[in-house]
């Protein structure tokens, strides 16, 4: 059981490496961001960048490679949203306060230190994309490969730190699961209200 456990980072990394991969590929497609944060992608850009400093302070060297593929390909996203959307000066300076609150934390406490604060990222990182979500009627935009490769990725992560006893995983763990049904959720409610107005569309055409 053990040996199990202990490649659990590797799983959550292979999910992890191409997870944001499905969401940049329709919005490069289609230029669809209904239902998409900005806020979301350039704060899970920042903490992954922290969780980087956290996992290589750790001796967690098989977590770097999702942490580094998420801090790059979130950042990608945020670039690509902001070239579509216009981005509040507000959600910008939250972004850019988060990452130096990181470096703080980090400078002053080292690991326990930017381990703490990022345990607590997730909820700030991951309330843009679930409240985006829920407050747009169409979130045509949202992809479900993605959220799928992040409910895969942080439910290992999840159960790694309870295996490690690392409390700061458990949450990120656990946090993640819940923000990822979430947004599955919304995704495919949306997706079955439309396949059912369509159908009932096409009945009354038909009659």
């Amino acid at each position: 059981m053990d040996g199990i456990v202990e490649w659990l980072p590797v799983a959550a990394a292979v999910f992890a490496v191409p997870q944001f991969l499905p969401q940049l590929a329709s919005l490069w497609r289609s230029g669809d961001t209904a239902g998409l944060s900005w806020s979301w992608a350039a704060l899970t850009s920042v903490s992954n960048g922290g969780w980087i400093a956290y996992f290589a302070l750790s001796g967690f060297w098989t977590a770097l490679v999702p942490a580094t593929s998420v801090t790059v390909l979130a950042g990608a996203l945020a670039v690509l949203l902001a070239r579509r959307v216009r981005v509040p000066r507000r959600h910008a300076a939250v972004a850019g306060g988060w990452a130096a609150l990181l470096a703080v934390a980090w400078a002053v406490a080292g690991r326990a230190g930017i381990g703490t604060a990022l345990a607590a990222s997730f909820v700030l990182q991951v309330v843009p994309s679930v409240w985006t979500a829920y407050r747009t009627d169409r979130p045509t935009g949202i992809s479900v490969g993605t959220w799928w490769l992040i409910l895969a990725e942080l439910a290992c992560f999840g159960v790694y730190g309870v295996y490690r006893s690392d409390p700061r995983l458990i949450v990120l763990g656990c946090t993640g699961v819940a923000a990822s049904v979430l947004m599955l959720a919304r995704a495919y409610r949306y997706s079955g209200c439309r396949d059912r107005a369509m159908n009932d569309s096409g009945r009354s055409t038909r009659s």
